[in-house]
């Protein structure tokens, strides 16, 4: 079931109090805001999600502690179900007194939370879920993307192989929310290049671990590029087995649509070298992301990171310093007003430098296209990727007139 776990920051110190009674919390609360990490622990998202996203939150909390209020985190495990994340959310707000909700991973489970925190008037920073919907048909004012989303995602990787020659494509979808999403902006921007999708296959999510028959698919149609729409271990699976028919010696190219470092460390540099991928953070891009990198790993291990895990610190800090512009008081009693504060504030920290965030709750910063190192060219551990092309923070996501959010026309 939910796995739950606390830790209070206090005066600049960390204490870690596990399984507090509600009535201990409720005397606390005055002064004291309460993160909620909502996230997967424990099935296919959990290594670019899962322990490290909580180690980035309570780097976050740490070393912003100190500034005249507490703060705690909780830990929960949704199993990537809406009506399990539903529930740890509804009693983290009604019990347990939590004002923002962070990372909640998949958009299924991220579109759910986000209406029931709108309800509530708490906070909902969507670090990890990928579909454009949140900013677009279902944004509320409440809840803000930080990471990238699926139009990000399919304007940079999508029309770059178009550009590249794969002008014919096949998709592997995740059936629900964030598959969907992605095949939808993918195939628009593969069509706006003068490409053609030959066909679509919806493989169960969760619970598919065996893509054989999904690629005889795709290589039957004899599109020149297979697009995996998914994520995690699923896009590891996929890739893995694609190697294994020997697709890539056929000319057929794997488009990778939301690949992460975790999963190119999972597959390694020889499986996985000359594939592309974008995302928004990585951690040898500069002198502070460096440096974001090394005090994240000595919290949370000699791990590589991902975009998501790098968005917690991201997310929280900047959450944390609104909190701190608006008041404790009144940060609690809307998280509506905190959000507009946050949009008020300019964002800056070592993971994504400088940024901001607009009307429809899209935090904006650049686009990274990267293409996977061959095992000779890496210098060393999560040495991965080399740079491709830079989109600009302007053109990377979807113009806000574009969106149909109701908070864009506001």
């Amino acid at each position: 079931m939910a796995m739950r776990r606390r830790g209070l920051f206090q005066a600049g110190a960390a204490a870690v109090a596990a399984g507090l009674p509600s009535g201990t919390a409720r005397a606390q609360g005055a002064n004291t805001i309460r993160i909620g990490v909502l996230t997967d622990m424990s099935g296919p998202y959990r290594d670019i999600n899962g322990p490290v996203s909580v180690a980035c939150t309570r780097l976050a909390v740490q070393e912003f502690a100190g500034r005249g209020f507490d703060i705690e985190v909780l830990v929960a495990d949704h199993q990537n179900r809406p009506d399990v994340a539903l529930n740890i959310a509804r009693q983290w707000y009604d019990r347990d007194g939590v004002d923002a909700v962070a990372n909640v991973a998949s958009s299924a489970v991220a579109l759910a939370v986000a209406e029931l925190t709108r309800e509530k008037n708490k906070v909902a920073l969507a670090t990890s879920p990928a579909t454009s919907d949140i900013t677009g048909r279902a944004c509320t004012a409440n809840t803000v993307q930080w990471v990238y989303d699926t139009y990000m995602l399919a304007n940079s990787t999508g029309a770059a192989t178009v550009r590249a020659g794969g002008d014919t494509w096949f998709f592997i979808t995740a059936d629900y929310a964030f598959g969907h999403s992605l095949e939808r902006d993918t195939m628009s921007f593969v069509q706006a290049a003068g490409g053609r999708v030959v066909g679509t296959v919806r493989t169960p999510f969760p619970g598919t671990t065996d893509f054989s028959s999904f690629l005889l698919q795709a290589q039957a149609s004899r599109a020149k590029v297979i697009g995996l729409a998914n994520a995690g271990t699923d896009t590891v699976n996929c890739i893995k087995q694609a190697a294994e028919f020997g697709l890539a010696r056929r000319g057929v190219k794997i488009a990778s649509l939301l690949m992460f470092l975790p999963d190119v460390h999972a597959l390694g540099l020889r499986t996985a070298q000359g594939l592309v991928c974008t995302e928004t953070f990585y951690w040898d891009l500069n002198d502070r992301t460096r440096a974001f990198a090394q005090r994240a790993r000595a919290m949370a291990g000699q791990v590589p990171l991902s975009m998501i895990q790098a968005g917690e610190y991201s997310s929280v800090l900047h959450y944390l310093k609104a909190v701190a512009d608006l008041g404790v008081r009144a940060a609690k009693a809307s998280g509506a007003d905190t959000v507009a504060r946050m949009k008020a504030m300019p964002t800056d920290d070592d993971a994504f430098g400088s940024g901001t965030i607009r009307a429809d709750g899209r935090k904006l910063h650049p686009a990274y296209l990267f293409e996977v190192k061959k095992p000779e060219e890496s210098r060393g551990p999560f040495d991965y990727y080399k740079l491709l092309q830079t989109t600009d923070a302007a053109d990377a996501f979807r113009p806000l007139s574009e969106g149909g959010c109701a908070l864009a026309r506001a």
